[in-house]
């Protein structure tokens, strides 16, 4: 300490020396020499945010909660993403009891380490901490913010309300917002909405109205010894392991086809005359070759779906649930719902989306596809006319042209 002393005297303001001096002086825990020392150090190098840390770390031990906020907030003018400046922060508007400063802190800090790609456990058990203080502080809103928008919501009511809630609850880290994820043709700039309004399909309730038809064939259909299940999932011979695996060529998942791509499968449908023409009463997704599929889908009991995304948003997908015990969900983006028998609904499949079937018995459900509300007639016309060219074509790229599974 003498030869940093001797340095000073004759070489002037060293930050070197000045920082080892501080540290001394904060070792003998005379912090107003401490603070002298890496301020005047501060003052010789303003670049480095370490001396900062240090002066912050002198204010803090001296009972300095001004000072140190203003040290911490000058390395952070140095380096805005300064991982223990942050935390450091954070830590100091919780002594304060300052939970929002904090909460905004530690969400910062949480960010960054996302990036950490080794953790040690003491950092583990701070980002623990970190995420639990962020918790609370998005708990505490949300109860000020339902509260006091409880009447403005009412009268919004179910529908009007429903794309506002998601943008809150994304906002306080409540849910993500899903984009589409089309492994096929994507048609650009529609909405990527979960599950559509039942306003864009006033036939709706007319296939509703027919639940208990459908219901009563399909259960006489599965009463047969033959009747015309196939896996839903069946991968080429050499497929790679994937999620899928498990139900590779499973009747776990079963399916019947009435129609798939496009075609009609006149011997599955004499079986369900009924269902049949019902669905040809239905203004279905009409890309010949393509779509409509049509199938009733049979889930085992203790099935799960892996989450996963359909081929292309030209299309949208009905669900007429028909047979659904207790524990049987489906979720749609940051949606789960649970299914009701005669209860249709609509959504986009390529927004990530999954299935459990939790109960002892099958669950059974009709599916088909329309088109999506938002694609025009003139648009509708152009896509026909697109396909038609295509199917002519040997050179079209098949697999980005893709409408369905």
């Amino acid at each position: 300490m003498a030869l940093f002393r001797e340095l000073l005297a004759k070489g002037g303001e060293q930050p070197v020396a000045l920082n080892a001096l501080g540290m001394d002086a904060l070792a003998r825990r005379d912090f107003a020499s401490a603070v002298s020392f890496f301020a005047r150090a501060v003052a010789a190098d303003p670049t480095a945010p370490e001396l900062q840390m240090n002066l912050a770390k002198a204010y803090r031990e001296g009972g300095d909660a001004a000072g140190e906020e203003q040290a911490l907030l000058g390395a952070l003018a140095i380096d805005q993403t300064h991982f223990m400046a942050l935390v450091r922060l954070a830590e100091l508007h919780e002594r304060a009891g300052d939970l929002r400063r904090a909460a905004e802190r530690w969400t910062n800090v949480l960010a960054i380490a996302a990036g950490i790609a080794e953790r040690s456990p003491p950092l583990e058990l701070m980002l623990e901490h970190a995420r639990e203080v962020v918790a609370r502080q998005h708990a505490s809103f949300s109860d000020a913010l339902d509260a006091g928008l409880a009447a403005a919501r009412d009268a919004a009511g179910p529908a009007g309300r429903r794309r506002f809630d998601a943008c809150v609850d994304h906002a306080l880290g409540r849910r993500r917002i899903y984009a589409n994820e089309c492994h096929g043709l994507h048609f650009p700039f529609l909405p990527a909405d979960e599950f559509f309004d039942r306003d864009h399909f006033p036939w709706m309730a007319e296939i509703e109205a027919e639940t208990d038809v459908i219901r009563a064939e399909l259960d006489a259909v599965l009463a047969e010894d033959a009747a015309p299940i196939r896996p839903y999932v069946a991968m080429d011979p050499g497929t790679p392991q994937n999620k899928w695996s498990p139900l590779d060529h499973s009747l776990a998942w079963g399916a019947m086809h009435l129609w798939k791509d496009g075609k009609r499968d006149d011997a599955v449908c004499a079986r369900f005359p009924r269902t049949a023409a019902a669905i040809e009463r239905l203004p279905l997704s009409d890309l010949p070759g393509r779509t409509p599929t049509v199938f009733f889908s049979l889930l085992k009991p203790g099935t799960h779906l892996p989450a996963h995304t359909g081929v292309s948003n030209v299309r949208t997908i009905i669900h007429l649930p028909l047979i659904v015990p207790e524990g049987c969900e489906f979720r749609v983006g940051g949606e789960t719902r649970r299914w009701e028998e005669g209860k249709a609904w609509a959504f986009d499949d390529t927004i990530d989306h999954e299935a459990w079937n939790r109960s002892d018995r099958m669950r059974a459900i009709l599916i088909f596809d329309v088109w999506n509300p938002y694609i025009t007639e003139e648009e509708r016309d152009l896509l026909r006319a697109f396909y038609a060219l295509a199917d002519q074509s040997d050179t079209a790229p098949e697999g980005a042209l893709q409408i369905s599974d």
